[in-house]
């Protein structure tokens, strides 16, 4: 039996690395974070802005919680209960309208792009992506 890669898997960790990173970063020196400085480009600048902390929390730890749970709700043992299907289509839905929300401040805001959390935006894209398909395709199957 062949085992195949579960997409939307791979995503949230993924998803998950990068918000890890920013998360670490946030707590110990963002002038470390791996990422060009420039006047459009700036991590540190949009990591460090004031949009980057919700009452308290890192914006960067929000996002490793969302990716974490996004991780669980995506594995392949939860694959196995449809009955979660709303609950996936519903936190991937929220993911990317935080990451619109995300890249609106980090445009008309801050006034620079940070490249890591660009990928973290992508990633709650492609997360959409991934779950809208595999759970249409479960929907839409035949009958066996």
């Amino acid at each position: 039996m062949t085992r195949r890669v579960e997409p939307s898997l791979v995503t949230a960790l993924v998803g998950t690395a990068v918000s890890a990173y920013l998360t670490v970063e946030h707590f110990t020196s963002p002038a470390l974070l791996a990422c060009p400085e420039g006047a459009t480009i700036n991590c540190a600048k949009v990591t460090t802005s004031t949009w980057s902390v919700v009452a308290g929390v890192p914006v960067a730890l929000l996002g490793l919680l969302f990716f974490v749970a996004m991780a669980v709700l995506v594995s392949p043992a939860a694959w196995r209960r449809p009955k979660l299907d709303a609950f996936r289509l519903a936190g991937a839905a929220l993911g990317v309208l935080t990451a619109l929300y995300l890249v609106w401040v980090e445009l008309f805001q801050v006034d620079a792009i940070c490249l890591w959390c660009t990928v973290a935006h992508l990633c709650a894209l492609v997360l959409l992506g991934t779950v809208l398909w595999r759970v249409s395709e479960r929907h839409l199957a035949p009958a066996a």
